[in-house]
């Protein structure tokens, strides 16, 4: 397993959950304003999985579900094998993912193996090279998000914002992409260190703005929430 990181406690990561977090090094993206500089260039010395599972056992008394996040979880073909074990401790499942993997995301519902996926949208569709600094093949994007509108697993797409690559009208398109679905998650970007492209290259938006664009975007969806 390709585990960098762990977080012990979190009460903010899996909505209404008491979750553990572990963090997946490498990625397929390359988001200038990634605050995980290390997991996506993989960095780091992983973490025993014997080591994972004797804190979960001792742990799960405490906690609801364990997250699992990145980097991105589905590049990895051990994930399911790792989501399958931690199911056996009798825990709930979190993935965080950017949705290019639709098979084994689809794997994961269709054998029960994840209770909440939240899919991060980086830009409108036809914006994504723009985003990620990559070429992204929209078609497995298009299928993740059909997948999770139209399975009973919980879920939400969520997206980072940034005056310099996310604009106001950029969010709109985001949303109206997605209407319909149950939850939209505005993430306003923070700056730190870990960024990719370094601090002080990219600026967030303010409250009263994003406070404008929930009003513009809150009927297309059962939620909108501003992190």
């Amino acid at each position: 397993m390709n585990i960098l990181g762990h977080e012990k406690t979190s009460f903010i990561d899996y909505p209404d959950k008491i979750c553990t977090m572990y963090f997946m090094g490498g990625c397929n993206f390359r988001c200038g304003y990634c605050h995980n500089k290390d997991l996506v260039e993989n960095k780091g010395v992983p973490i025993l999985e014997s080591h994972i599972f004797e804190f979960l056992k001792k742990r799960k008394k405490y906690i609801d579900g364990v997250c699992i996040s990145g980097g991105e979880p589905t590049l990895h073909e051990e994930l399911y094998d790792f989501i399958v074990s931690i199911k056996k401790e009798g825990l709930l499942v979190k993935l965080d993912t950017n949705g290019t993997n639709p098979s084994m995301i689809k794997r994961l519902i269709d054998e029960n193996l994840v209770d909440y996926i939240a899919m991060d949208m980086k830009a409108p569709i036809n914006k994504y090279a723009v985003v990620t600094n990559v070429a992204v093949n929209v078609d497995n994007l298009k299928e993740s998000i059909k997948l999770l509108t139209t399975s009973n697993v919980d879920y939400e797409f969520r997206t980072t914002v940034c005056r310099e690559l996310v604009s106001t009208e950029d969010i709109l398109e985001i949303a109206k992409e997605l209407k319909g679905s149950k939850r939209y998650i505005i993430q306003n970007f923070r700056d730190r260190k870990t960024v990719l492209e370094g601090k002080n290259k990219f600026t967030s938006y303010n409250k009263e703005e994003l406070e404008y664009i929930r009003s513009e975007i809150e009927d297309y969806f059962n939620e909108v929430k501003i992190r």
